[in-house]
């Protein structure tokens, strides 16, 4: 069917290779493209005589465009999956844009100087993809990605309107590390010391960072503390979904990782503004996170599950829905099948069927999206047969 170059060889890309390579049907041959090709090298060695998928490698600095372009050309793949960084979406895009060659990504771009989450910079692409006639879609992970989709999934078939979002996400896992990240460290404690939001009335409302917290009780992982954070789908759900009032995200955390945090934020650990050290420039979070855990590393030792889903109010017929559809992965089952833990396979396999749709065609058109403008249905679907079923929930316990 066709080729994809994967950039990125951390633990979500190691998912998304596997479960590339599981349906070789339609990834006919991939290139596996990091900074660091020696694990390009590992993991191709690991999955050579269980796959059909022609597998290659590739050095590359992905903050540098000529050399993306120079890849692309190369390969010809019909799609590049990014999963670098998400400082490097914009240089990834530019390469694409250049060689005609459709994009998919799981985060939105963010700036190196500034823990910012927003679209503005993707969605500035959208007149140039339209020319160019190839697709962007954006986000194509759990959170965002799967949110989005379940989101527009209920309003195909259960509303007329969606009034109320509240997304959940919670990690039942434990390491057995007294603090450590699921994923890039750097990304996630970023993401976790910023200020919180929620989407009300068409605007974002910000709070202090973990000011909100709730207590919820999860399917298949029990009752979690959980927190309200920004997260970048509110925004994009916010324009996309029809009658749409308010949207909250929360995740949960254990006292033991908010502690630390704590302590490590208190000393200036996350701070992401250089300082001088033996007359170097070195960033601190980026310092922290070379001495933490690597996340790649976590799924021998993790146990418990996850449970990530969507609480949903609104109107059909007049009348009031409320609806809930949430995912439950086991992380020892994830490590098991592709060698990550759950956090990593929750956003590795929607990577893979977002490059599938839009590299097969069925969600193909001209532009930049998120994944909520797509016909949900192919989407759910192929959820169910690539490992993350899904679970309906019409009676839901709601968040407040």
């Amino acid at each position: 069917m066709g080729k994809a170059m994967i950039i990125g060889c951390g633990g979500v890309a190691r998912a998304a290779i596997h479960k590339c390579c599981q349906n070789s049907g339609v990834f006919e041959e991939i290139m596996i493209a990091s900074r660091t090709k020696s694990k390009c090298d590992a993991l191709k060695a690991s999955l050579e005589g269980k796959t059909e998928t022609v597998i290659k490698t590739a050095r590359l600095d992905a903050d540098k465009k000529e050399e993306i372009i120079a890849l692309i050309n190369e390969f010809k793949p019909d799609v590049v999956l990014n999963l670098a960084l998400p400082y490097q979406d914009l240089t990834i895009m530019d390469a694409c844009l250049e060689t005609k060659t459709h994009y998919v990504d799981t985060a939105n771009y963010e700036p190196l100087d500034t823990a910012k989450f927003e679209y503005k910079w993707q969605w500035a692409y959208r007149e140039r993809f339209e020319k160019a006639g190839i697709t962007a879609l954006l986000g194509s992970g759990f959170d965002p990605g799967v949110t989005g989709v379940y989101c527009a999934y209920a309003m195909k078939h259960y509303f007329d309107e969606i009034n109320y979002i509240d997304i959940l996400d919670c990690n039942g896992g434990d390491h057995g590390y007294p603090f450590a990240t699921n994923f890039n460290p750097e990304i996630n404690i970023r993401e976790v010391s910023a200020k919180g939001s929620y989407w009300e009335n068409g605007n974002l409302i910000e709070t202090e960072p973990m000011e909100i917290k709730r207590v919820y009780n999860f399917d298949g992982v029990g009752e979690k503390d959980m927190y309200l954070l920004h997260h970048e789908e509110l925004e994009s759900l916010g324009i996309n979904i029809k009658g749409i009032k308010r949207i909250r995200f929360f995740m949960t955390f254990g006292q033991s990782y908010l502690t630390h945090l704590k302590c490590l934020e208190n000393v200036g650990m996350t701070s992401i503004v250089p300082i001088e050290y033996k007359g170097m420039k070195i960033v601190p979070l980026q310092f922290l996170k070379a001495v933490l855990p690597d996340p790649a590393s976590l799924g021998p030792r993790t146990v418990g599950k996850t449970n990530i889903g969507c609480i949903m109010r609104g109107k059909k017929d007049g009348k009031d829905v409320n609806y809930y559809v949430y995912n439950i992965c086991d992380h020892q089952e994830c490590y098991k099948e592709v060698g990550s833990q759950a956090v990593s396979y929750t956003t590795g396999v929607p990577a893979m069927i977002g490059a599938m749709l839009v590299m097969t065609g069925i969600w193909q058109k001209p532009g930049v999206y998120n994944v909520e403008e797509f016909d949900p249905d192919p989407f759910m679907d192929a959820l169910n047969k690539h490992g993350l079923p899904w679970i309906e929930n019409f009676n839901p316990v709601l968040v407040d």
